[in-house]
């Protein structure tokens, strides 16, 4: 079809809009209708003003408040501006029936339905949805439609993009079924990614599983919403799996030559996850020098966060393949030592117990496997060696200071038993005479 004929059916829709609008005009019917309409719309303003602040209210739950119940009352509680424009719809069908059985027709007050349900539309994609891609779809896909159901070319435009076929290679399918998997799959995905967010928080607040089973429970239920998804969209869509052999064997030649990375990394992460060697929350150190915290474990890769606030990314392979120290962050002790120096005229057997009596006041330092133990090390240049061994929970860095803490504590408890920490003294040797000149 070439432009003319989509100009002079343009025209000729456009002609038959304004024969319906005179007749209206001079209708007292119509004029009866458009006056239902008004007083449905008016009522309905009426009604919202009151039951707005009520039902905000009633579905307004505590802030403290996170069980279902309460999760419930918010979703349900977003959906409050659409109050008016439904109440209008409502009372307009209601008005319809009157006048159909009255005048035996309802052509204007239909009109005013669609209308009404236009607005609603609207006042859903502006005001309601949050998500950025059902916004997208909402507003280049489903604010058109409602627009042209209102105006009653709602027919017409799917009859003319079903009868528009775009080929793509030994495939053809129509306009009108492209819009319909882009909605329909839009709408099932992000029900599936909702429904993931929900069974992920869930999982997470089970504090009673070990933290790598939480993971790999998590990422199961997303693989599982998101498998059940895609056969749904099929299914609805009306595409035969069967269809799909040969994409399922081009994957499979990308997965065998240049995939073959990636599902590595799946199967690592997965190695990781079953075992619980490197979790979430334990403070680790690769071969290749990257170190710190997991904060996250994904299908490809493990994010490790620094104390200086960076993250890195490392593959999961490395996981597997590399030497991995794991310092256990997250449960397990570890053992510093704090070194210094006593003079030579200190009674050095009085610093044991004094050092190891300071040390355990650091409400960071455990007793258990050992409590701080202070030993002699040596003899040195300028003074007596000694150490101090503390376990902690943790790591000494980021939030926490050990060693700086206790560091302080051993110079403030040497300094109150007036005990001297020594300085390099150096002694300097003159042989000769030492010439003097005189002014």
């Amino acid at each position: 079809m070439d432009g003319s004929e989509l100009a002079a059916q343009g025209l000729e829709q456009a002609q038959r809009l304004w024969e319906i609008a005179q007749g209206w005009l001079l209708s007292p019917a119509a004029w009866s209708q458009l006056g239902l309409l008004v007083v449905a719309y008016i009522f309905a303003l009426l009604v919202a003003r009151k039951l707005k602040p009520l039902a905000t209210r009633l579905l307004t739950p505590p802030d403290m408040q996170d069980h279902a119940i309460a999760k419930m009352r918010r979703f349900v509680l977003i959906f409050v501006p659409l109050m008016l424009p439904l109440l209008a719809y409502g009372f307009t069908g209601i008005g319809e029936s009157v006048t159909r059985s009255l005048f035996g027709s309802g052509a204007v007050i239909a009109f005013g339905k669609r209308v009404f349900l236009f607005l609603a539309v609207r006042i859903l994609v502006r005001e309601v949805i949050d998500d950025p891609l059902m916004k997208v779809l909402g507003r280049y896909i489903l604010i058109p439609v409602a627009a042209l159901y209102a105006i009653g070319l709602l027919e017409p435009a799917m009859l003319r993009l079903d009868e528009t076929i775009v080929p793509l290679g030994n495939l053809s399918f129509s306009m009108l079924f492209a819009i319909r998997f882009v909605i329909v799959g839009g709408a099932i995905f992000w029900l599936g990614r909702w429904s993931n967010d929900q069974s992920t928080q869930f999982i997470k607040k089970q504090a009673e599983m070990r933290p790598a089973m939480r993971e790999l429970i998590a990422k199961a239920i997303e693989i599982g919403i998101f498998g059940v998804a895609f056969l749904l969209l099929m299914n609805i869509m009306g595409i035969s799996l069967t269809s799909l052999a040969v994409l399922t064997g081009v994957i499979g030649v990308g997965l065998g030559f240049g995939l073959q990375k990636i599902a590595s990394n799946f199967i690592s992460g997965v190695i990781l996850l079953l075992e619980g060697q490197a979790t979430v929350g334990d403070y680790v150190e690769l071969d290749g020098g990257e170190a710190g915290t997991i904060i996250r474990m994904t299908a490809r890769a493990t994010i490790l966060e620094t104390y200086d606030g960076r993250w890195i990314v490392v593959p999961n392979e490395d996981f597997i393949t590399t030497r991995v120290v794991n310092y256990s962050d997250s449960g397990s002790a570890n053992r510093y030592e704090a070194p210094f120096s006593v003079s030579y005229d200190t009674d050095i057997n009085k610093v044991p117990d004094i050092v190891e009596a300071a040390v355990a006041k650091h409400p960071g330092v455990l007793n258990e496997p050992f409590p701080p133990d202070c030993e002699l090390r040596g003899f040195g240049e300028s003074g007596v060696d000694f150490a101090v061994e503390i376990w902690v929970e943790g790591i000494d860095d980021g939030k926490n200071k050990f060693m700086s803490d206790v560091l302080f504590l051993i110079w403030n408890a040497l300094k109150e038993n007036g005990i001297e920490i020594p300085y390099p003294h150096r002694v300097i040797e003159l042989k000769g005479a030492i010439e003097t000149r005189s002014s």
